[in-house]
């Protein structure tokens, strides 16, 4: 396995894989790994000549400055995980490799800005989209892979493929959860033992509603149920619970049936944020 620190080391690196048309499989992370990151992984090596996968964790997608201070990092032990996964490569950049000179362009995401993750985390996704379009540029792979957990993140980078034309495939890979449905994600490990009981109602409160949603329930009184019965009971009170379109995360009432939508949530347990969603096609299971 290949550690870089520095672009042009690992631009050079990656030159040779190319030359010979070896198929480049990215994995983007921000490190303090677990199941879910080792799936992605597994899915390029599966697939893919080449995984590389890059640890970064990037400043600018976090509007909260304790958050990112508190963010788990966790090098060295990321490091021996991804030796024992057989990883090609590793990028493990500075702050300033990234961003030597600083941020002056932003992206606009239209109405994505204004629901969920867009609505309550201002900047956030201009700060993926910017890493996530250096990291593409820098590696150049065939395929990246994505995880499902953070769908709308997801959403944003195939646009962001999309209208800039970058010939990438995004892979995106199904959430890997614990046995009691908690979704896996960094930010677990700053739960206390009891926090980490109560989390997995999260996942919980998603399938109810997914449930009655299919027997034809309707929305509103679902999510208001969920919330004063499931939530609230214990203290957790979502930043949202909506059900959105999959397609483009419009806000949706009601789903029509043959069509495919996601109930996303987000909550606070013990001042740590937690997000989670479930997709499913309006009647079918």
């Amino acid at each position: 396995m290949e550690i870089h620190e520095t672009i042009p080391a690992v631009k050079q690196h990656l030159r040779a894989f190319k030359t010979q048309n070896k198929a480049i499989g990215l994995v983007p992370t921000m490190g303090a790994l677990h199941q879910g990151h080792l799936e992605l992984i597994r899915q390029s090596k599966k697939q893919m000549d080449v995984t590389i996968v890059t640890i970064f964790v990037n400043p600018i997608q976090f509007n909260n400055p304790e958050d990112l201070q508190k963010y788990p990092r966790t090098l060295e032990a990321d490091l021996a995980v991804l030796s024992e996964e057989g990883v090609d490569i590793v990028f493990v950049p500075s702050e300033k490799e990234i961003y030597p000179e600083g941020i002056f362009m932003e992206f606009d995401f239209g109405t994505m800005e204004q629901v969920l993750e867009g609505r309550f985390r201002p900047g956030h996704f201009n700060g993926v989209a910017i890493v996530v379009s250096k990291l593409f540029h820098i590696v150049q792979p065939d395929i990246a892979f994505f995880g499902q957990k953070d769908l709308q993140q997801v959403s944003v980078v195939k646009r962001l493929v999309s209208d800039l034309s970058f010939g990438i495939e995004i892979e995106v890979v199904p959430t890997v959860r614990e046995t009691d449905g908690l979704a896996l994600s960094s930010r677990n490990q700053r739960l206390s033992p009891e926090g980490r009981k109560i989390a997995p109602l999260l996942y919980k409160t998603l399938t109810k509603c997914k449930d009655e949603l299919l027997m034809g329930g309707d929305w509103l009184k679902i999510k208001n149920n969920a919330i004063k019965k499931i939530l609230n009971p214990i203290e957790i009170n979502p930043e949202y619970l909506e059900l959105v379109d999959e397609a483009d995360f419009s806000l949706v009432q009601q789903p029509i049936p043959g069509k495919s939508y996601a109930i996303c949530i987000a909550a606070y347990i013990e001042q740590v944020r937690l997000i989670d969603n479930i997709i499913f096609r309006s009647g079918h299971i």
